[in-house]
């Protein structure tokens, strides 16, 4: 796991607290049970699908307590610049497609929180890229699959 560091904003980092805080008071003793009772089962451990079952959930369990442990131990918070003018980590943007008169708006977030279907993008994806350092009115390029796409920056907040 990488130790660079993990920008979050404020609400990013309460929601991986709770849910860090979930999995080890939680789910970690849930699997614990299950796991003892395939135990008391008996029989060939080779052959219990549900101790099987149980060994692969405590180590997803495991796993992504690791995970979250270590984004939230290099985690910087952030909070938008406060700029008007220029796109900057955790700004809210508002753009359209030039050609299009449909606005979008987005977020820019660190990778750990970037859920595009919330509007959270990662300032390490292609329009998060482009789009970092932007001003208010620009123009900015973004190659994507389809071609290169062009957005007109409408709000920075």
């Amino acid at each position: 796991m990488s130790s660079d560091t993990q920008y979050l904003t404020p609400e990013g980092m309460k929601n991986l607290e709770a849910r860090l805080k979930f999995l080890t008071d939680t789910r970690r003793a849930e699997v614990a049970e299950r796991l003892r009772t395939a135990l008391e089962e008996g029989g060939d451990l080779s052959e219990n699908a549900e101790y099987e079952d149980a060994k692969n959930e405590q180590a997803f369990v495991e796993g992504e307590i690791l995970r979250l442990e270590t984004i939230l131990s290099t985690a910087q918070i952030i909070e938008a610049t406060g700029s008007k003018e220029i796109v900057g980590l955790g700004s809210m943007v508002t753009v359209v497609e030039k050609g299009s008169k449909e606005k979008e708006m987005y977020h820019l977030v660190g990778s750990a929180e970037a859920n595009p279907r919330d509007g959270k993008i990662s300032v390490e994806s292609p329009v998060g890229k482009a789009l970092m350092g932007a001003k208010l009115g620009g123009q900015v390029k973004v190659q994507t699959p389809d071609g290169e796409t062009i957005f007109v920056v409408k709000s920075i907040t």
